[in-house]
């Protein structure tokens, strides 16, 4: 499928009564071959300006974007480079610091764009930004929320009638939602389902419509799409696990071959040795047991598929806990463990020191993404963790 759009697909904004309200950036089609979220936002964003009242009661601004146009309209992933592993910030100031030294490519022109509205949405906001980024997978089965791990996220997506992934902001580098993250205090990614399901495109909406309603944009008594899309998103959500973690990613590179098995699904449970896919080299196993997601059933893309694992709810309350006594001012103390001399939101660990256990708290304080810097183990969490 092939879509036309424009940039801005459509922007609510309310009256004076509104100052001081949230902001709502929606964002469907960052990948070109996943076109429900744009349709998505087009019927919210149609049933909206159909109430003639709606302005006086919007309490703050929405604003829908498309994400890859160029994509979109040749209804593939990407062009020339997958538009959502671009966002480090040594892509962004590569692009941003002048005249370009190689010619554009074409998501190159893409980026830039969408910089230049995201940095207006920001600058034009008199309240706090929330961000939702929708997407589908090429594999079938079960929607879902991703975050990255602050309390502000988790208490927000919890409200989301769909099972909640932790951790991909620790296994996939340079994704539009980890950016955007970094500049808002809530942003979530909702993945409706396979790409071409018309169910898809009524699982992102029915999500939108409960953020709508969540963010407090428009109150909940004036929205009948409310409570039947709760419904539908805990219907569809009723046999999966509420929140799990990210474990492992199988990453596919160029010339690798790789071809899943076919059949799995969304939230598949996968055995520890089971053959999951073929490339160039032979049989391609699970890393370990726990539920599949993401396999890849298409011609691009470098994520061949995720293992995740449920996460029970004792060490939610736990994590909860932890954070909310601030327990983080002082696992610097922990053996293996430093300050990061440069960064407030990251720690310096030696893991010739630091024991398993040790590790396994830092993840439960949000600690997530970790990097090697000149032999040295980097963990870092969100700068909206209080």
């Amino acid at each position: 499928m092939s879509l036309e759009v424009e940039r801005v697909l459509g922007r609510l904004d309310g009256g004076p009564a509104a100052a001081g309200g949230p902001t709502l950036l929606l964002i469907g089609g960052v990948h070109g071959n996943e076109p429900a979220g744009v349709l998505a936002l087009e019927r919210v964003l149609s049933r909206l300006a159909g109430r003639p009242r709606v302005r006086e009661s919007l309490r703050g601004c929405l604003v829908a974007v498309s994400g890859n146009r160029a994509a979109l309209r040749v209804g593939r992933r990407f062009v020339d480079r997958d538009l959502n592993r671009a966002w480090t910030a040594e892509r962004i100031a590569e692009l941003t610091a002048g005249p370009p030294t190689r010619a554009r490519e074409v998501e190159d022109v893409e980026q830039l764009e969408l910089l230049a509205v995201f940095d207006q949405v920001f600058r034009d906001a008199q309240g706090p930004v929330l961000v939702m980024d929708l997407h589908t997978t090429s594999g079938a089965g079960g929607a879902f929320v991703t975050v990255a791990d602050t309390l502000p996220n988790r208490a927000f997506a919890m409200g989301i009638p769909a099972p909640l992934i932790l951790g991909l902001e620790e296994l996939v580098e340079g994704t539009l939602l980890s950016y955007l993250a970094g500049r808002s205090r809530v942003a979530l990614g909702f993945e409706g389902g396979q790409h071409g399901e018309p169910e898809a495109v009524d699982r992102i909406e029915a999500a939108v419509w409960v953020v709508v309603a969540r963010s407090g944009l428009l109150p909940e008594s004036g929205l009948a799409e409310v409570g039947p899309a709760r419904r539908r998103l805990a219907r569809d959500a009723r046999p999966l696990p509420r929140v799990v973690e990210m474990r492992r990613r199988h990453e596919v590179r160029p010339g690798d071959r790789f071809r899943m098995r076919p059949g799995y699904r969304n939230f598949r449970p996968v055995s520890r040795g089971e053959v999951l896919a073929v490339d160039r080299t032979g049989e391609v196993r699970a890393p370990e047991s726990g539920r599949l997601l993401m396999p890849l059933y298409q011609d691009q893309g470098d994520d061949g598929f995720f293992v995740v694992r449920e996460i029970r709810p004792f060490w939610l309350h736990v994590s909860l806990l932890l954070r909310r006594l601030r327990v983080g001012r002082f696992v610097h103390w922990l053996p293996g463990i430093r300050r990061h001399p440069e960064r407030e939101d990251a720690l310096v660990v030696d893991p010739r020191v630091a024991r398993l256990r040790v590790l396994d708290l830092l993840l439960l304080l949000g600690f997530r993404r970790r990097t090697e810097e000149d032999g040295r183990l980097i963990v870092t969490r969100r700068r909206f963790e209080p």
